[in-house]
């Protein structure tokens, strides 16, 4: 008999199910489990772990699904059945959303399952945000690869990327992320954790464990060796006092102890490279209610160091010791737990968990930015790769965008090049968002409507290009007022409609008549010129106009052609403006100062209203330097990167021609390292540290942040110019040449460059490569390694090997401090040391296929400076824990929780 259920059922079944979807909502509050690969719009509950999974169509636009063989789904998660793939693109990237200033424990799993047909499991990368996350590898097709990291994001998405290096296509089958407490594993600001090992020590079922044994989803393998047994109670989470980490009750319901009672208790790991950093958590439980006559207490060493204790565990309650700071320069990481004299009973452990540092400070985009050029893809529908963050890491920039690099602060959008996009309809209100835009191109569109008033309301807008669109009405007043003042470059040309003066009845649209442009002070003087990219044409107006400026002096300067000569300019750069030789000599004091010389004239020292600049004047006989400032010019024009020295102005008045510079209050590198310079500084290790980083991110935006790359040709000590912060800016472009990738590993051209910093290979070939310019700045890394000429001066004066040469022979006896400047008086981390002088010999390899690229000089380098810096917080907290260290001694651990000083 078919029953009828009442519409008052109805409302109670509804009620129902809407509770039960609450309760399994709040059992996964702060999950977000996503099954990659899986059809747009579905959803399942996996049977195994009850975790709630979704598809990860709303979360990339870009990819494939695939299935795992047959073969391989047999017992498997239901999450790791479906993948995504991608093989187009070099990195695909998922977008988030979180909630900022949280932490989360970030899981991706990866499982190859032969979904392909090939049976070759590939090799990749995996990003977050701007900063390397993990390279992924497998052992075979039928095994789990997790990566998994603990991160507090400051926005509120994150981004996960997948790179391809070359070697397989990546793919993904699962991203999972659980929100943490704030207050657990605790880290430095910039650190953030990746899972090397967390293991239940004591399980007696070699099972596994996750959600919902574990509230927040960590995976706890067993552990066991020979020398240890374990002790076991039952027990229920409502019987373990539970601290902030709340480890599963089932895995502090066992511990693991020495087989023999009176030995210690021992664990090791041996790292891969003796630079990593690692924090090590350990959770303890009583787990035996203990006789009146029994106890239980021990201490933990660290390599034969004291660590913490004396620990007492507490019968059915959770307590975790951990270091506050991060533990590093060991080639050997032994834990060794040991019972005090006392003690009745030998030590346990229950579980513990080991993560290794993640420097994950590179900051991501501003999200003011990155909110309005998301806003403005999907206003015009912009066809580009557009994914992930907008402004970095720098290679990985998005197409048509230049930003802003101020130290750890966020990056921003600084120039929008959307020239020949297609664009239609009106010009977005989402650009007023970009509140640090200098450079706007939206030329050669179909773009209609009035120009809008939000424009002149972009302080920093130097450059705006709306040429050969459908645009109408008036340019508003305040654009052509700043045209008019210089402190705009403003383009309206081919908008038949549009009317680009204050005074509009005696002109037709946007044209104004040359009568008009030179009669009429009333009327904005607009320039005009075809162009793809709003920076490219000022650079063509540079090239040209600098030309014409030289026509009196042609005599004395290089064969100039026909199709170089054209109409004279006014600006050459967005950021620089133009100054008379007379205001040139009031900002000189008459050429009072000077700061130094070179191929292309004196360079003197000189004020802008209370800024302090350098004057770079170009010498009448310099023929060649006239080619060099014409480079130096066309690469300033279109490259910008904190560390590289920034152009403010220039003269172009009669036959003096001159740049104007940012001030470096503190020279070149070469005067501190020779002792040259008055008041040279004493660098110590960390300042040069510093120094080469910022030099290699220089050197790494040209080659990799530029399209097509540029080659600087000149890297010496000389050419890196330090600050009043003694922060380091790559210098001196006269002799950097564009490199077209398209044509080849390299360029052949007239060798350009200094002895003893000039690549051997560039110098017999004439075959100019990026690796020219690494082979250069690994003779500067020897330089401040060594303090040593790059022709090393000995007691036989006829004999100067080359540095490289000499600290190759020097190394042979393995003592690394026979070879470093020894002004530093051996303070220093010898590993950081070591490291530096293998990234510096590796750059001067007599091969070029042998030197590494600069980012990995750059990552290598930060290395160096991280190990140098944890040293010297190692040397701190050494100090001030001597005097500590009795308290410490007598303190016993009854409460949840206790940081054991790291020694």
């Amino acid at each position: 008999m078919v029953r009828r259920i009442s519409p008052r059922s109805h409302i109670v079944l509804l009620l129902l199910l809407i509770i039960v979807a609450l309760v399994q909502a709040q059992d996964q509050s702060g999950f977000i489990s996503i099954d990659c690969g899986l059809p747009q719009n579905s959803s399942y509950t996996e049977k195994h772990t009850s975790i709630f999974y979704i598809s990860d169509s709303g979360f990339i636009d870009t990819g494939v699904s695939k299935s795992v063989s047959a073969e391989f789904k047999i017992n498997l998660q239901q999450q790791l059945s479906n993948l995504r793939s991608f093989p187009s693109g070099i990195r695909n990237c998922y977008r988030i959303n979180v909630t900022s200033a949280t932490k989360y424990l970030i899981r991706a799993s990866f499982y190859y399952g032969n979904y392909d047909g090939t049976n070759v499991a590939p090799k990749f990368d995996l990003h977050l945000g701007a900063n390397f996350m993990d390279t992924v590898k497998f052992t075979n097709a039928s095994v789990t690869t997790f990566s998994e990291i603990i991160y507090t994001p400051l926005l509120d998405y994150i981004h996960l990327c997948l790179v391809n290096t070359g070697t397989g296509t990546p793919f993904i089958s699962a991203i999972e992320l659980r929100t943490l407490k704030n207050d657990t594993y605790v880290t430095q600001s910039w650190e953030s954790l990746a899972r090397l090992r967390r293991f239940d020590l004591g399980s007696t079922t070699n099972l596994q464990y996750r959600y919902k044994d574990d509230i927040y989803d960590r995976i706890w393998a067993p552990l066991g060796f020979d020398l240890w047994t374990q002790i076991s109670s039952k027990l229920t989470n409502d019987e373990l006092t539970q601290n902030h980490y709340q480890p599963p009750t089932i895995v502090m319901s066992t511990a693991a102890m020495p087989v023999n009672a009176s030995a210690s208790f021992d664990f090791y790991w041996d790292p891969d490279n003796v630079d990593e950093q690692y924090y090590v958590f350990m959770h303890f439980n009583e787990v035996k209610k203990l006789a009146p006559n029994e106890t239980r207490s021990f201490n933990v060493t660290l390599n034969g160091k004291y660590w913490g204790g004396p620990l007492v565990p507490t019968y059915q309650s959770t307590s975790t010791i951990f270091s506050p700071s991060a533990l590093a320069g060991e080639s050997r990481y032994l834990f060794s737990l040991l019972r005090t004299e006392d003690s009745t009973l030998p030590p346990i452990i229950n579980a513990i968990e080991v993560y290794t540092v993640k420097d994950f400070s590179r900051p991501e985009t501003s999200q003011d930015d990155v909110d309005a050029i998301t806003n403005i893809k999907k206003a015009y529908g912009v066809a580009r790769n557009w994914e992930a963050d907008p402004c970095g890491p720098t290679k990985y920039i998005w197409q048509g965008l230049n930003c802003s690099y101020d130290g750890n602060d966020p990056p921003r959008i600084t120039s929008l090049d959307l020239s020949s996009s297609g664009l239609k309809g009106q010009i977005s209100s989402y650009i007023s968002k970009l509140s640090m835009l200098q450079y706007l191109d939206l030329s050669n569109n179909n773009l209609s409507g009035s120009v809008p008033d939000f424009l002149t309301q972009l302080q920093s807008l130097k450059v705006l290009n709306l040429g050969n669109n459908n645009l109408t009405g008036l340019v508003p007043n305040g654009l052509l007022d700043k045209s008019k003042k210089g402190s705009l470059s403003l383009s309206v040309e081919h908008n038949p409609n549009l009317c680009a003066s204050t005074s509009c009845n005696q002109q037709t649209g946007g044209a104004i008549s040359n009568k008009k442009k030179k009669n009429n002070n009333n009327h904005i003087v607009i320039p005009i010129a075809a162009s793809i990219a709003g920076v490219l044409v000022l650079l063509a107006i540079v090239a040209t106009a600098v030309i014409c400026g030289l026509k009196k002096r042609k005599s004395k300067a290089v064969n100039i052609d026909e199709e170089q000569t054209a109409p004279n300019f006014s600006k050459i750069g967005p950021n620089q403006r133009q100054y008379t030789f007379n205001e040139i000599v009031k900002i000189t004091n008459n050429f009072n100062r000077i700061l130094g010389r070179g191929g292309f004239g004196t360079v003197y020292h000189g004020l802008i209203g209370d800024t302090q600049v350098a004057v770079k004047m170009l010498s009448p006989s310099a023929v060649r330097g006239y080619e060099q400032f014409l480079a130096e010019v066309k690469l300033l024009m279109v490259v910008h990167h904190r560390n590289l020295t920034s152009l403010i102005g220039y003269c172009n008045d009669e036959s003096n021609i001159g740049l104007i510079y940012e001030y470096m209050a503190n020279g070149n590198l070469e005067e501190h390292l020779s002792g040259k310079k008055n008041n040279a500084k004493l660098l110590s290790w960390e300042d040069r540290l510093r120094i080469s980083v910022d030099a290699a991110q220089g050197l790494e935006y040209l080659h990799s942040g530029c399209k097509p790359p540029i080659i600087h040709r000149d890297v010496k000590c000389a050419n890196i110019l330090l600050n009043e912060n003694f922060e380091a800016k790559l210098a001196d472009f006269g002799l950097s040449k564009p490199f077209p990738t398209e044509e080849g590993t390299h360029i052949s051209t007239v060798v350009a460059g200094t002895p003893g910093y000039l690549d051997p290979e560039y110098r017999d070939s004439n075959k100019l490569a990026e690796k020219s310019d690494v082979y250069s700045f690994g003779v500067v890394l020897l330089k401040m390694i060594t303090g040593q000429a790059a022709y090393v001066k000995m007691q036989d004066e006829d004999n100067k090997p080359h540095i490289s040469s000499w600290i190759s022979s020097m190394l042979s006896n393995g003592e690394i401090k026979s070879i470093v400047d020894s002004k530093l008086q051996e303070d220093f981390d010898s590993g950081s040391v070591w490291k530096a002088v293998e990234t510096a010999m590796a750059c001067v390899a007599s091969s070029s296929n042998k030197r590494p690229h600069m980012s990995d000089v750059v990552t290598q380098l930060k290395e160096c400076l991280a190990a140098e810096l944890a040293r010297k917080r190692t040397d701190h907290a050494t100090e001030q824990s001597d005097s500590l260290e009795s308290d410490l001694a007598s303190i016993s651990v009854t409460t949840t929780e206790f940081e054991p000083i790291a020694r």
